[in-house]
Formats: C-alpha cells, structure tokens, sequence
C-alpha cells in the first residue's frame, strides 16, 4: 500500500528590536549572562502592564506584504494558557482568532497566517538530570509565528520553503533568523494516508537545522508507514529529535486549542491597524524572489551563481560592482562570476577577508574587472589567474602590478614565440608530420610542449595559430 505524505510547518522567528515586546528590556540575543536583560513585567510580577512593540507589529506586517498576505483591519492579543517553568506569568501573550496576517504564500506553498507573541524564557538542565534552571533573557522577546497550510509533500520541499523563508525575513530585515541561535525554529506537522484518506498528524518541535527538519520528516515519514503496515495505529502526540539516534522520540500527546484556554488579552487594547499610517505606507525592499529574476534578465549567469548571491548579499554587491565596470559585455560578466563563485569563494572559506559591495579584502570590483578583461583577452590564463587573485585580496597594489610582479602575463610576442615553435618542431618531427598529414590532435601536443618550454609564459591561442602558419 502507498502512502502520502501531508506536511505543514510552523516557523518561529526572533524579530530584530531594540525592546522586549511587551516592556522596556532589552532584547539582545547575544547576552550570555543569565537573568540580566529582565524587568517587573517581562517576569510576570503582579500589578504589572504590558505595551505593545509598536517595531514588532510593523516587521510581522513587512512579511505580510512581502509573501502576499491580508493585512488584518482589526487584531488583538490573547492569553494562551499552559504551565512550564519557562512560562513566567502561567500564561503566554500570544494571538489566536485575529492574528496580523491572513493568507498569502511562499515558494509555492500557502501561507494560513502569520502572528506576533512572546518568546519564552530558556531552561537550562544539568547533564544529570538532577536539576534545572531558567535564564529569562529571552522571556517576552518578540516572537513571530508563520503556519503553512498542510500541503507540502516531502522532506526536500519542506527544508526548500524554510530556507527561502530565512532569506525572506533577513532581506526584510526583521530578524537574523540564526537557527544556530535559537532565533529560528521549526515544528513540523506530519500525516501520512493513502490518497484520498486523512491521517493522523504528528507534530515534530524545536528543529534547528535545515537538515534536521529533512531528516525529522523523512523518518516521521518512514516510522509512520511502517507503523502501519504492520497494523499499528498512529498517536497524535508532540515529539522531538535526537540528533545522536536520528529519530523522533514521543514527548507528550498533542494539544488541541481548546487546551489552552485563549481569552483576550485585557491589559492590552485591540488594533485598528488601518487607522496607522506607518502601517499602511510601507515600502519594502527587493526581495529574493525579484533579485533572482533581475539576475536571470541583466546578467545572464548560471543558477548556481545567482544562488550564491542571493545567500550571501555582500558577495552579490560585490558582482554588482564588478558587472557595472564590465559594461555590457556579457561574456565577461559569466567569467567573472565564475571566478567570483569558485575562486574567491574557495580563497574566502581557507582565508578571513572583510566583504562589501565594492571590495573583498583588498580587492577592488574595478580592479578585479580590470583581471577579467585580462584573462578574457588571453593576457594572463586561468591558472595565472588563480596565482594572483589571493595575493590581491591580501595586498594593496593593483592586480595588473602583480601579474608584473609574478611574471605571469602570456607572451603574445610573434618573433620570440616563433623560436620556441621551432624548437618544438624540430624536436618533434614525426608529430608535426602527423598533424600535416590531417591528425588535428598532434597540434595540441606541440602547444603543450611548447608551453612547457615557456614554462606556462606563452599564450596558447596566439601558439595554435602560429602552429598552423609555420607548419602549412
């Protein structure tokens, strides 16, 4: 029997602001000392008023926009009710039947809702297991909830959507969305039946990789099917991952909403957000989406390329730059990325160079178009070029110095190539024989011991040629 899989996903997301969500904290992710970033009301202490972040609302509607939601006209806060000792007040501020954002999707995948509410404060637990304790730095941060419908199919297009949504809120500038962090996470919702069947959902918490999440669906996906196969029934529970084991564990059974016990919030009035200007008049940046496509029309590279750039922006700003000295020459531009991708990238992984949109270490975008321009006229050759690209990201002297410096420029000079040709034919007689007898392979051999006896100096576009006239 086959069977389906149904996948929906809930992201978490820190929002990037000055202040806590409801009170004056600071919100600073990077705190590594406990309990210092804490007041009165973030702490839940009797008599104590929260007030609404008014920054929090504006980046949950940025997203909103930027994935084609509706921007709700009317929106509250409610109190989600469950006891943890990361729960400071017993209850969470959080939003249930009027959240922010309805609708919308992202990489092809709907979008029910996104809401804003406040993190939790952090337990911490002894290798023994003996005891606990709670850092509530983190209690009352911003917290932005994004709920996908449940129709992603598999573990790739589920780990697909999340990625894109990382890039999304960064290049909103919302969050840092850091998973190693904690400022990102992932619950996934998984169901298998046979098709035109519903099952039982399994909700998977706190995934906080791109590859756990693969990983966690696919073995909910596999554990699943064999449960049922062998007449099993499946649980509706809340599990979690292990990385050492590679599989779900069972946590707790799932709760349903009526669990929680949501009743407005009565410290904190409702929002008309129509009747906010800020709210309404927000300009957006490019998103990655759009930079993909301007990509694909203005420069015409490689997939793979524009990837790169969209992930890493400092690098694309840097390819902007470069592309902007290459003028309209296209053919230069692929090059040049190519160089930028596999070279510069490699250099970057071994080496720590600084990367704006207009240099990489010391490495200038008009000088490095000035390279390109070289090994595309055959000044300097690709392996030339991958000699001095690390020396000019760590020197201040210009690329064409030094190639000079390195003696790397191809010699194009027809007099003093000619006597290496001679040489060469002299030595290889039977080969240039060969080639005048229509065997085109013995030209490449010449080049190449040609080449050798210029020690790599020579051009070998300007040697093939010169092969042909002196041996026709």
């Amino acid at each position: 029997m086959e069977f389906l899989p149904t996948i929906g996903l809930e992201i978490h997301a820190e929002l990037k602001t000055k202040t806590k969500m409801f009170c004056p904290s600071p919100n600073n992710s990077d705190e590594k000392r406990p309990n210092v970033n804490i007041c009165p009301i973030c702490m839940g202490h009797p008599g104590t008023l929260p007030t609404i972040n008014k920054e929090a609302v504006m980046h949950v509607i940025r997203v909103g926009k930027a994935i084609g939601g509706d921007i709700a006209d009317f929106t509250e806060f409610e109190r989600k009710h469950y006891f943890y000792p990361d729960i400071p007040k017993g209850y969470q501020i959080s939003q249930f039947r009027y959240p922010i954002v309805f609708g919308g999707s992202l990489n092809g995948i709907a979008i029910t809702r996104v809401h804003l509410e406040e993190d939790t404060a952090r337990s911490m637990h002894d290798a023994d297991d003996e005891s606990s304790l709670v850092d509530f730095n983190r209690a009352g941060i911003p917290l932005m909830e994004l709920v996908t419908e449940p129709v992603i199919k598999s573990a790739k297009e589920a780990g697909d959507f999340a990625r894109e949504l990382q890039l999304t809120i960064r290049y909103l500038g919302v969050s840092e969305a850091n998973m190693e962090k904690g400022e990102m996470r992932v619950e996934a919702n998984i169901s298998i039946a046979p098709e035109g069947s519903r099952g039982t959902k399994v909700e998977v918490k706190n995934l906080n990789s791109f590859r756990v999440v693969e990983r966690a669906i696919e073995f909910e996906i596999k554990r699943q099917s064999e449960t049922l196969l062998g007449g099993g029934k499946i649980v509706q529970e809340t599990r979690g991952w292990n990385e050492k084991t590679g599989k779900t564990f069972s946590q707790r059974s799932k709760e349903e909403s009526h669990d929680y016990r949501y009743f407005p919030e009565p410290d904190l009035p409702p929002m008309r957000l129509s009747l906010v200007p800020e709210f309404q008049n927000l300009v957006l940046p490019e998103l990655p989406k759009e930079k993909r496509e301007r990509y694909r029309k203005d420069y015409g590279i490689k997939n793979e390329d524009i990837e790169s750039y969209i992930v890493n922006v400092p690098l694309g700003g840097f390819f902007e730059s470069v592309a902007r000295s290459l003028g309209d020459d296209s053919e230069a531009m692929k090059l040049g990325s190519n160089y930028i991708t596999s070279d510069i990238v490699g250099i970057l992984k071994t080496e720590s160079h600084d990367i704006s949109a207009e240099r990489i270490g010391k490495l200038d975008a008009s000088d490095f178009a000035d390279m390109v321009m070289m090994a595309k006229k055959g000044e300097v050759s690709s392996r030339g070029m991958k000699d001095i690209l690390p020396v000019v990201m760590r020197e201040e002297m210009t690329a064409r110095e030094i190639a000079h410096r390195m003696n790397v420029f191809q010699k194009s000079d027809e007099g003093e190539l000619k006597k290496i040709i001679e040489k060469v034919i002299s030595e290889n007689e039977k080969v240039a024989e060969e080639y005048r007898g229509g065997k085109e392979q013995s030209l490449q051999f010449l080049v190449g011991q040609a080449m050798k006896e210029s020690k790599g100096s020579a051009n070998p576009q300007v040697l093939a040629e010169l092969f042909r006239k002196v041996l026709q």
